[in-house]
């Protein structure tokens, strides 16, 4: 083995993977067995970029190559960059020898798309293929499925992915058609099908045949690049719940698009990647996922941009303050998870708190509600600290006063008038 020329692939096929954020190993139980290497399940580590991106598997492409000229993309053909191409012999190993190392507990595993879709995803599951049955590896592996790989090879990707997923990359289809005219839209959505039908099956084959083979246990993924077009954040979230509820997705990954090439198409170079947008709409989807919140209440046709300044729930709260106060020794969970600054684990608190006593103001600080927040929409066992007569305009900025956020550098000054 040319050990130079394996580093310098790894340089190469590593940095070119960095623009992918869809690498959650979350979500999969396959246990060790035979005396194999790995298990993912809480085996699973996690360690984070400064932007939060999270790195904790061996993340590399197969090959920069590719047939494809997308804009947006760093490994597209006309784009004059150093090519490289890892031999499937070649992932393994280096996947068994760092994980022996305690580099890693898992691969994450994408790849430009050379010759055809079919051949690219041969290759993929042969790695994936040669872990599993060759080297008895039961660490955790996620494939990204590539836009138009035929049903079968979609089946058998997913016995031994741990998660397979397939990046819709920008978020509607004029996009798509802008800024790469070569793909097609149905393209990537025949994966997703496939793989949702197939874990549906899965799951009910299961319960009437003990030793069913896994199928994708943790699920699909997807990711969206924002920032590239003009898509409004309505447009993006409501593509995402599309895939959340007609696709069964575990995740949908927001990704602020990073300028790359002078395109009139694109951002200038030298354009910052927007990442409090990316972080406001992680948030806006956690709100959906986890707070019962439906995405026509937190954008609409009047409100097709998240607020920068604020989150998407303080958002909501300060256009809906008829709903409040709350009363935060009467309400039930639904409405106690609708109050800015408290979160599902101290809407846990207060709920198991307020059976042994009614709850004041120093009880939710304890329990990790933050009172800079949430002391303007709620009522308590207290008479400090009650709701004055404010409006929206005064609310928001009082609280932005106080705000401390990595991103407070990147919020606007407007609100200076109302101090």
């Amino acid at each position: 083995m040319d050990f130079n020329r394996i580093k310098e692939k790894l340089n190469i096929l590593a940095d070119a993977a960095k623009y992918d954020v869809s690498c959650s190993s979350s979500g999969s139980n396959r246990t060790n067995k035979n005396n194999g290497l790995g298990n993912t399940g809480n085996g699973i580590c996690h360690s984070y970029t400064e932007d939060g991106r999270c790195v904790s598997l061996l993340k590399i492409l197969l090959t920069n190559h590719c047939i494809f000229d997308c804009a947006y993309c760093v490994t597209r053909k006309s784009n004059d960059i150093q090519r490289a191409a890892f031999k499937i012999q070649e992932v393994v190993d280096l996947t068994i020898n760092f994980y022996r190392r305690n580099y890693i507990e898992g691969l994450f595993l994408s790849s430009g798309i050379f010759k055809s879709a079919d051949h690219t995803m041969e290759r993929l599951i042969a790695v994936a293929k040669k872990l599993r049955e060759e080297e008895n590896f039961n660490g955790y592996i996620h494939l990204k499925s590539i836009p138009g790989a035929s049903d079968e090879l979609m089946y058998e990707a997913g016995l031994y992915a741990d998660r397979l997923s397939v990046n819709i990359e920008i978020p509607t289809i004029s996009g798509l058609k802008l800024l790469a005219p070569d793909k097609n839209h149905a393209d990537f959505i025949k994966p997703m099908l496939k793989v949702k039908n197939e874990i549906i099956r899965y799951k009910e084959e299961k319960k009437i045949i003990k030793h069913t083979a896994k199928y994708a246990p943790a699920g699909q993924s997807t990711q969206m690049i924002v920032g590239a077009t003009g898509e409004s954040d309505k447009d993006i979230m409501y593509s995402a719940t599309h895939f959340y509820k007609n696709y069964n997705m575990k995740r949908v990954y927001y990704s602020g698009y990073v300028p790359i090439s002078m395109d009139s198409r694109l951002p200038s170079l030298g354009t910052e990647v927007p990442m409090l947008r990316e972080n406001r709409l992680y948030q806006t989807d956690w709100l959906l996922r986890f707070y019962g919140f439906s995405v026509n209440e937190i954008l609409d046709a009047d409100n097709p941009n998240l607020d920068m300044d604020i989150d998407p729930k303080l958002m909501w709260a300060l256009r809906n303050l008829n709903f409040f106060p709350v009363d935060i020794n009467k309400a039930d969970k639904h409405i106690l998870a609708r109050i800015p600054g408290v979160g599902m684990g101290s809407v846990n608190k207060i709920l198991n708190g307020r059976k042994f006593r009614k709850l004041n103001w120093d009880h939710l600080k304890k329990m990790g509600v933050a009172l800079n927040r949430a002391k303007f929409f709620i009522i308590c066992n207290s008479t400090d600290w009650e709701r004055r007569d404010l409006d929206a305009i005064r609310i928001r900025s009082m609280i932005l006063q106080n705000l401390k956020s990595k991103f407070k550098n990147q919020y606007t000054n407007q609100l200076s008038l109302f101090n």
